[in-house]
């Protein structure tokens, strides 16, 4: 017992000078443009390893040592290394340091190794778009269809298996929705794009907005003392076709640094549509065959000014203007319950839509230290309007295609108008080993709609007061969150955070003079861990609360007539619904990635497709109607040994299992869906690539309805002529099998089988020109009116 203690004794003593007599050492590394993360610090004594660390994502460093003399060495590759005699008395901040670039090393990355197309972080997947020739001359919507655990059918985004997910672009969320959403981002050249993160559960910083997760899109700077202008040409064909320009400029010199884009977009494209519902009596067989137009303007900028070496100020703009005009047929077949054909009905009218948006963010940052504590502070506003007009007419038809006349005609109009203004404050800092970012936001929303319905079937236009109204709608939150990530050993790193949240809400329906107001307070809490066990492997643990609010469209409670029988109605009682999200992941080698999910949402809404049997109308409504449990198994493998031949994969075998909370005279579908993707890049030549992206998506059941199988393989070559020019061709969907098809929902024991395909076989050729200083870096700023601006539609 005594030599234990006596041991014991002995080893305090030996521990006490490094306890209270151990110095701090930070400092923060950069290169000429931006912070290195990962880069590496050892400190030596006589050519021996004293200690060591790495930066973080933010470039930073901190480590602990006893009083001495020693060389401190911060190294990175593609850099030359930076030597520091230091004197350890006390705590010493080093300040920044910069790295200067290696000609010789980097010649070297440039004939041997080329960055990783897929990246992964304690709680995003990065996905590099330079690296895909898919990309090429495409536009923001192409991009997210080839990135890793996206998915993208028929407009609507999403990470597989957890929903319609909400984009941000350079870390603000989008303002919008649906096809605006769509539109907004086929107007962002690919060229523009510098990588995608995939944040399945996002940090406490960001919104609790997305049951689904989140997307972000970051945009290309300039680095310093440099200029680039990149112009791209597409054209695109299906049935119809139309042609793409974009210019994207980069300029970086001394204290101003200015990107900004133009993009225009002029053409159409099909959209075919069918329907087939099976009443008790009859039988309908509806097509829909349309031309949808592409008349498209958008661009952005972005400024900023260093004041001082620690104060940045700037002004961020995004703009859309969009006329997706729609000029189409519907066609309906009624049948007997024999199959004999009763009659037709041709519904022929003109869709003509303007959309307007634009965001402005102001922003300044203040770095406070050398080791990353700073303040920033943001102001947003936002503006969205659009104006819908419908004028059909709807032609009947006997079993002899004899007319029998027009049986109904009327002009639909819908407008919107959707304004907010946000304004928040963050502060990053260091408490000893823990990173800490706290913060408040105040965000304020107005939105007014209108419908008019006239009738026209007399040639007069005459109101129908019964099916126009007007409705208002605001919406304030205030939010605070804190956030914090640290290493708790080598091997160890723990990410966490909370975030308040508190919503008030007010709908005023003019037609019925009727209020409703919502209030609700939550918290959102995530954590994350990361333990790296060796080189070879790293576990990743996830979780986090979020909120899916409904889109203001949505809430409208005015009834929008697609066609005689048929009209979509809003929900003005519609609610939040909320989602507890859970992750395990491995990955090995840096390689083989394996992960499982479970996602439960409580009290969902969504789009409910209902048939009213006596009338024979087709109604959409909206409604808060279940709860959902989406689980899944990921495997995703990264094959990069040759250097002809680059190869990403995944399978995902995903579940849904879902309870409803009301009576719809169906029961739920639950299921599983096999999702595979393959994703192959050959280098045929130096200058010449090849590149075939292929997926599968099983039939499968999930909550409403169940969904048929889908297949796609597309095809692309990339050529370089010159350095700076390059054709690229991309033959999309070569089989005419990845457009949604059999979307069937029964409903009181009528069946809805809904299918339809967005020219989603095509052909794309692109032509890029480049001229200027090559070198691209990230500028990660954003808007701050995030969750507002994505539910605008």
């Amino acid at each position: 017992m005594k030599t234990k203690m006596k041991t014991i004794a002995f080893l305090i003593l030996l521990l006490i000078p490094t306890i209270f007599y151990a110095q701090t050492i930070t400092g923060k590394v950069m290169d000429n443009a931006a912070t290195v993360p990962f880069a590496n610090i050892t400190v030596t004594n006589n050519d021996e390893i004293i200690t060591g660390t790495i930066t973080d994502d933010n470039g930073l460093f901190t480590l602990k040592i006893v009083p001495g003399n020693y060389i401190l060495t911060i190294s990175f590759i593609g850099y030359t290394n930076v030597e520091k005699a230091i004197s350890v008395e006390k705590d010493i901040d080093l300040g920044t340091i910069i790295l200067q670039e290696d000609a010789e090393s980097l010649n070297e990355i440039v004939l041997k190794v080329e960055k990783r197309s897929i990246e992964r972080k304690i709680d995003r997947l990065v996905f590099n778009v330079e690296q895909s020739i898919a990309a090429t001359g495409g536009n923001g919507l192409d991009v997210l269809k080839i990135t890793p655990g996206v998915q993208v059918q028929n407009g609507v985004v999403e990470i597989l298996g957890k929903g319609a997910t909400q984009i941000l672009i350079n870390g603000r969320i989008s303002p919008l929705q649906g096809d605006e959403l769509a539109s907004f981002l086929s107007g962002i050249s690919a060229s523009d794009i510098q990588k995608i993160e995939v944040i399945t559960n996002p940090s406490a910083k960001y919104e609790a907005s997305g049951n689904g997760g989140l997307i972000n899109i970051i945009l290309k700077k300039g680095v310093q003392d440099s200029w680039k202008n990149s112009t791209t040409i597409s054209y695109n064909q299906n049935r119809y076709n139309f042609t793409t320009i974009s210019n994207n400029f980069f300029y970086n010199k001394r204290d101003i640094s200015f990107s900004g884009s133009l993009n225009a977009t002029k053409g159409s494209f099909e959209n075919a549509e069918g329907i087939l519902i099976d009443y008790p009596t009859n039988n309908w067989d509806i097509d829909v065959d349309s031309e949808i137009g592409k008349d498209q303007f958008s661009g952005h900028f972005l400024v900023d000014y260093a004041l001082s070496p620690k104060t940045t100020f700037g002004l961020q703009y995004l703009g859309n203007l969009t006329k997706p005009t729609i000029e189409g047929t519907t066609t309906s077949k009624i049948f007997d319950n024999d199959n004999n054909l009763q009659k037709t009905l041709i519904n022929q009218g003109d869709n003509i839509v303007d959309n307007k948006n634009h965001s402005l963010n102001f922003h300044a940052i203040t770095q406070l230290d050398s080791i990353g504590k700073s303040i920033s502070f943001d102001v947003d506003y936002f503006t969205f309007n659009s104006e819908n007009s419908r004028d059909y007419f709807t032609e009947e038809f006997d079993v002899f295609d004899v007319s029998q006349g027009i049986n109904d005609a009327a002009l639909n109009i819908a407008n919107q108008e959707i304004e907010n203004f946000s304004s928040k404050i963050d502060v990053d800092f260091m408490l000893g080993k823990i990173n800490l970012s706290y913060g408040i936001k105040a965000s304020f929303t107005n939105t007014k709609s209108d419908v008019l319905y006239y009738k026209t079937l007399s040639g007069s236009a005459i109101l129908d007061q019964n099916r126009s109204n007007e409705f208002k709608y605001a919406e304030n939150v205030l939010a605070g969150y804190i956030s914090g990530n640290a290493n708790i050993s080598e091997k160890l790193k723990v990410q966490f955070g909370l975030r308040l949240e508190d919503t008030k809400t007010k709908g005023i329906n003019a037609e019925m003079d009727q209020e409703t107001i919502n209030k609700y307070t939550k918290l959102f809490p995530t954590l994350y861990f990361a333990y790296a066990q060796n080189d070879d492997s790293n576990f990743r643990f996830s979780y986090g609360k979020r909120i899916s609010r409904p889109n203001f469209r949505n809430l409208n409670p005015f009834r929008f007539y697609i066609n005689t029988n048929s009209y979509s109605v809003g929900n003005p009682f519609l609610q939040p619904s909320f989602s507890d999200n859970f992750e395990f992941s491995h990955l090995y080698k840096k390689k083989l990635n394996s992960s499982i999910f479970l996602n439960i949402t409580k009290d969902g809404s969504g789009t409910v497709f209902t048939s009213d049997a006596e009338n024979q109308n087709q109604i959409i409504t909206r409604e808060n109607y279940y709860n959902q449990y989406n689980y899944g198994i990921t495997e995703s493998f990264s094959f990069n040994k040759l250097k002809w031949f680059k190869s990403e994969n995944s399978i995902n075998v995903l579940g849904y299992y879902t309870k409803f909370t009301k009576n719809f005279g169906t029961t739920p579908k639950n299921g599983l869906q096999l999702y595979v993707t393959s994703n192959n890049t050959f280098s045929l030549s130096e200058k010449t690539k090849l590149q075939l992206n292929s997926y599968y998506s099983s039939q499968h059941n999930r909550g409403l309805f169940s969904v048929g199988e889908m297949f796609d393989l597309s095809f692309g070559v990339q050529h370089n002529f010159k350095e700076n020019l390059k054709m690229s061709l991309l033959f999309s969907d070569i089989f005419n099998t990845a457009s949604l098809k059999d979307y069937i929902s029964t409903v009181n024991g009528i069946e809805q089988n809904y299918s339809q395909d967005l020219s989603s076989r095509n052909l794309r050729i692109s032509l890029s020109y480049d001229f200027g200083n090559k070198k691209v870096n990230v500028k990660n700023r954003n808007f701050g009116n995030d969750d507002e601006q994505k539910r605008s539609n």
